[in-house]
């Protein structure tokens, strides 16, 4: 009989699981965030690709023509996410074209992961502006650029 020996405990117990599921929470919400901010940024240098491959084309239109004036007026071509072609983001658009210029921008488009991201905009001199502050002025002190 002295064979017989107490059975050890197996499994996890109701404080050592709640610490655990304590210790995930802590960490997601330290990451979800950052998550989120990583998506906004890919989806900005997304929208900024596609606004120097449309200033290529209006660039191309002008080695043409010897003019910016033919390129179609409010003209607008939708982002489209690489995973999801329905899921939009931006909607590029030629804002202003004169003769010898002209400025094409990326609008977030309200619903979006970018509503709140502020429009970039690219002109015929390659100057780069991004609205960071999203008060529809990109000619606030630092917005002069696309970058961080």
């Amino acid at each position: 009989m002295n064979n017989m020996r107490p059975s050890k405990p197996r499994g996890f117990t109701l404080i050592e699981l709640m610490v655990a599921v304590a210790i995930v929470g802590i960490l997601m919400s330290a990451a979800l965030p950052a998550y989120r901010n990583q998506i906004v940024r890919s989806y900005r240098s997304t929208a900024q690709t596609d606004l120097l491959a449309f200033a290529q084309a209006m660039e191309k239109e002008y080695a043409i023509n010897f003019t910016y004036v033919n390129a179609a007026a409010g003209t607008t071509f939708p982002d489209k996410s690489p995973l999801d072609g329905n899921d939009k983001r931006y909607t590029l658009s030629i804002q202003a074209k004169t003769a010898i210029g002209f400025s094409l921008r990326a609008t977030p488009i309200s619903g979006s992961t970018q509503k709140d991201d502020g429009f970039l905009e690219i002109d015929h001199l390659g100057r780069r502006f991004w609205d960071k502050n999203n008060d529809n002025d990109a000619s606030d002190s630092g917005e002069n650029n696309w970058s961080l």
